[in-house]
């Protein structure tokens, strides 16, 4: 299966000015998820899906192929995720190369356990899914059989149920998707202009260090989950 690895990281932040490219314990931002992509064994090319400049130029820096530059468009705060790959792929095939699937790597979550990409690709494979998110499971009290929605001034169970779950080892696992990896067929993104298709696969990082760089916060807590694995590698002499 040939397969794309796409790294989007557009300009514009609201957030965090520039976040794509801030230095994250002295490198740029993308680097972790670029070096994550180089190591798996099973992405045929990697590529970045950019508007900005700098970003272009620093990607280029890190040996980080940049075959185009993201029309404006694409590259706003109400864009898709989904309309940046498929630009991606057609550009591809405008050129006469087709991928089998595009795999998904956002910049904002910068930390994934080595192997992970071609953990999930393999899975993706050999179950035949239309696509394969990483998830994290969700707490027990933000279960979605424990959770309600308003309706006409009450409250209903946000699953429909009438009774709710009363015990928690009844409870069924949630899941949230995480960010990491988002992988889809190439047919499911042009046919049925979807990410996720009708059979969805996951893999579990629920063990894993986490953080999705979204807030000045969420940057604080990068800094810190960095260092914390700075710390126990040098523990364990890595």
């Amino acid at each position: 299966m040939k397969i794309l690895g796409l790294i989007p990281a557009r300009g514009g932040s609201k957030g965090i000015p520039g976040k794509n490219i801030k230095l994250l314990g002295g490198k740029p931002l993308l680097q972790y998820t670029f070096e994550a992509a180089k190591n798996s064994k099973l992405l045929n090319k990697v590529i970045l899906s950019s508007d900005d400049e700098d970003t272009i130029q620093i990607a280029k820096q890190l040996e980080l192929e940049v075959p185009f530059k993201r029309p404006e468009h694409l590259a706003e705060d109400s864009s898709s995720s989904l309309e940046v790959v498929k630009h991606a792929v057609k550009y591809y095939m405008d050129k006469g190369i087709e991928f089998d699937a595009v795999c998904l790597l956002q910049a904002t979550t910068p930390f994934r356990k080595p192997g992970l990409i071609d953990e999930c690709i393999l899975k993706f494979q050999d179950n035949n899914f239309d696509s394969l998110v990483t998830v994290r499971e969700v707490p027990e009290e933000y279960n979605p059989h424990w959770v309600f929605e308003e309706s006409e001034g009450s409250l209903q169970i946000a699953t429909g149920e009438k009774e709710i779950i009363s015990r928690r080892q009844d409870l069924p696992k949630a899941y949230h998707r995480d960010g990491a990896i988002y992988i889809t067929k190439t047919e499911v993104l042009l046919n049925e202009n979807s990410l996720f298709g009708k059979k969805i696969g996951f893999v579990d990082t629920s063990a894993s260090p986490y953080v999705n760089i979204d807030t000045p916060e969420d940057w604080r807590k990068a800094e810190q989950m960095l260092e914390k694995l700075k710390a126990e590698r040098k523990t364990n002499g890595i």
